[in-house]
């Protein structure tokens, strides 16, 4: 069984037991929180598939938080020739990583 979520902007395809890096909310470390848009729900042992319009009501995602991380380094380099002139400059997006801990389909 699968469901397919919607957070922050992106889709992630996730089963019970995953563990996902999402956007940063506003939640703490230890809470549980449900995903509101459930886009796609597939359970293969009782052959039940359901595609939202453009989300799924009856489906319920709860997910634990784990803790705080930050993604990898992405760097970018500004440079001008002949002026001596350039410039480095580095980010580090924050992310929550979220267990799912339960699926649920009405």
């Amino acid at each position: 069984m699968y469901v397919v979520i919607k957070e922050g902007g992106k889709q992630y395809q996730v089963c019970k037991g995953d563990t996902v890096d999402i956007e940063k909310k506003d939640v703490k470390e230890g809470e549980t929180f449900n995903f509101e848009n459930v886009m796609l729900y597939n359970n293969e042992k009782a052959k039940d598939l359901r595609i939202g319009h453009p989300t799924l009501a009856d489906v319920t995602v709860t997910a634990e938080v784990k803790g705080l991380v930050a993604g990898e380094k992405v760097e970018s380099y500004k440079f001008k020739r002949r002026k001596g002139h350039h410039k480095l400059i580095g980010h580090r997006q924050k992310y929550i990583r979220v267990t799912i801990k339960d699926i649920q389909a009405k």
